[in-house]
């Protein structure tokens, strides 16, 4: 069959992405599932840093690539071998498919599924297909993904059924958004009631992570970023201080100083080694400091290496918010229909699969939390 789909053929093009359309909105072919997939409609697919790292180049994929992770949709059809799921059925996608046998699959710790990272790299399903063709060629999958179209196969070991009444905006954000700040704070930190936290981001990750830490009860929540606006959110979202970093002239100093000599759990949410190590710098003795942000691979974090010793301090990355999908995407659901986790305030912008380029732009500048197209 056929399917719409924003396809990236060069990493690297200038913003304004108005102008140099890094994304073409093209016509290409669409094999069906295979063993273990499952065709799918797209119903809403967010825009997300980690798209937004593969187009200026920071992340580096295989091109040519359907671009897209955080996405909801409905199944369509189902390939051979599939029991758990039916046409009809709602369903979000995690952006790392979780093969269940390997060892941290085994582990509980699907985020870091060995064939799931191999077939990620490689930009195909976790059989390791292309499902996606153009001109006689392939084009890659985005995380086993490729939300960013009409319609996609995936393995439905990406899959995770919702309930057919979640609105699909707000499904999609539980596929990354939700999984990586939440999951960080519940299941990497294990934030603890009356803690101090800190949250250095404000994107929809970041703003996740904060309302993790107010669910799990932390008693101060200190905010960090650059723009205003998403720092009047946070107030309205739970957190107990604020900090500007565009105008502090000390952002750890005021962090140290709100948590009254640092904060127990501190979170990095930019993907920058220096705002890694300003968290670090943030972080009390004793305490943990976690990144979920994703640097360029080139990038360096320096740390005085005694102060892991006689400060007993902890660095943790956590990944896909060290989520086992199908465990978490419905608890968190269930918190959010429970009002803990009001996930749809960090909805700020609903766009056409058309207008995407400008959406990137509008990313890149700051000024949105989650924008999402609706197919």
């Amino acid at each position: 069959m056929q399917t719409r789909a924003a396809v990236l053929r060069e990493m690297g093009l200038p913003a304004p992405y108005a102008q140099s359309k890094p994304l073409s909105i093209e016509t290409i072919s669409l094999a069906p599932p295979g063993p273990g997939e499952l065709l799918v409609r797209m119903t809403a697919a967010g825009l997300c840093h980690s798209d937004l790292s593969v187009i200026d180049g920071s992340r580096p994929r295989v091109m040519p690539m359907a671009l897209g992770h955080e996405a909801a949709a409905t199944v369509v059809e189902c390939g051979a071998g599939i029991t758990a799921y039916a046409p009809g059925d709602n369903v979000v996608f995690s952006f790392v498919p979780a093969c269940g046998h390997c060892q941290p699959c085994a582990t509980g710790r699907a985020a870091l599924c060995e064939p799931g990272a191999k077939a990620n790299v490689a930009g195909t399903l976790l059989s390791g297909a292309r499902r996606l063709h153009s001109g006689g060629g392939d084009i890659n999958h985005h995380l086993g993904v490729s939300g960013f179209a009409e319609y996609a196969v995936v393995s439905a070991a990406s899959a995770v059924k919702v309930r057919p009444d979640l609105a699909p905006e707000i499904a999609a954000l539980f596929g990354c958004a939700v999984l990586t700040g939440v999951g960080a704070v519940v299941n990497t930190a294990r934030v603890t009631p009356g803690s101090t936290v800190a949250v250095f981001g404000l994107g929809g990750v970041g703003l996740a992570a904060l309302l993790g830490a107010r669910a799990a009860g932390a008693g101060t929540i200190v905010a960090i970023d650059l723009q205003p606006s998403k720092l009047e959110l946070a107030k309205s979202l739970g957190a107990t201080h604020v900090v500007n970093a565009a105008s502090s002239a000390d952002v750890v100093a005021e962090v140290r100083e709100a948590t009254r000599g640092g904060a127990e759990f501190c979170f990095e949410s930019v993907g920058s080694e220096r705002v890694l190590q300003q968290a670090y710098a943030a972080t009390a003795r004793g305490g943990m400091t976690v990144t979920m942000g994703l640097p360029h691979p080139s990038k360096q974090f320096a740390i005085s290496a005694v102060s892991l010793t006689v400060e007993e301090r902890t660095v943790k990355g956590s990944y896909m918010g060290s989520c086992v999908p199908s465990r978490d995407v419905p608890r968190f659901v269930g918190m959010y229909d429970a009002g803990l986790l009001p996930v749809d305030r960090l909805l700020t912008h609903r766009l056409k699969l058309e207008d995407i380029n400008e959406g990137f732009d509008v990313l890149a500048r700051g000024e949105a939390v989650r924008q999402v197209v609706l197919f």
